[in-house]
C-alpha cells in the first residue's frame, strides 16, 4: 500500500455516510410532497380529516362550509379532485360516530352521488352540519339568495302609495 491511497474500510465508510445522506434527503422531499398536498384549502369553514383516519395516510380529504355551496376536495398523487355542491342542492347530512372519528355523508337532491369523507373529529362533523343547516336557512329565508341580499331584482318593485289609493 502506497501513501497517497486511502484504506478499504475508510473509503466504504465514506460511500455509506453519502449513502445514508441520500436516503435522508430523499425522505425528507418525500415528507415535503406529501406536507404540501395536504395543506388546508382556502376558507373561512375547512375542515381536514385526520391523517390517522382511514383513507388519509398520506393525502387527507376536506371540506369547505361556505354560504353559497359545499366543497368537497381529495387530494391525489397528481392532482386532485373536487366536487362542488349549491347549498339549495343538498337534501340531508349524516354523521356517523364512531369510536375516534367521525364520517360524513352529504347527500344531493341534483342526482349527483352523495359525498362520502371518513376520519372527521366528531366536533367538526357536527359543526359541518351545523353550518350547512345555517347556510341552508339564510338561503331559504332570503328568497333563494345566499346572505339574503341577491335574488330580490326578481319581485315587482312596490307601488307607490299615490297609486295604491286610486
Amino acid at each position: 500500500m502506497t501513501d497517497m491511497q486511502e484504506p478499504v474500510w475508510i473509503q466504504a465508510d465514506t460511500t455509506l455516510w453519502w449513502a445514508a445522506l441520500f436516503a435522508v434527503i430523499l425522505v425528507a422531499l418525500v415528507m415535503l410532497f406529501f406536507w404540501t398536498k395536504g395543506r388546508r384549502i382556502p376558507g373561512e369553514h375547512v375542515f381536514r380529516a385526520s391523517r390517522w383516519s382511514r383513507g388519509n395516510m398520506l393525502l387527507p380529504t376536506q371540506v369547505a362550509v361556505s354560504a353559497g355551496s359545499v366543497l368537497h376536495y381529495k387530494p391525489e398523487l397528481f392532482g386532485g379532485r373536487e366536487q362542488s355542491i349549491h347549498i339549495n342542492h343538498i337534501s340531508s347530512v349524516l354523521i356517523d360516530r364512531n369510536l375516534f372519528f367521525s364520517d360524513v355523508m352529504i347527500e344531493t337532491s341534483g342526482g349527483t352521488s352523495a359525498v362520502r369523507c371518513h376520519g372527521h373529529r366528531k366536533r367538526d362533523a357536527v359543526r359541518m352540519k351545523e353550518l350547512i343547516e345555517q347556510f341552508q336557512s339564510s338561503y331559504y329565508r332570503g328568497g333563494g339568495a345566499a346572505g339574503g341580499t341577491a335574488g330580490t331584482r326578481d319581485r315587482p318593485a312596490p307601488r307607490p302609495e299615490s297609486e295604491r289609493r286610486a
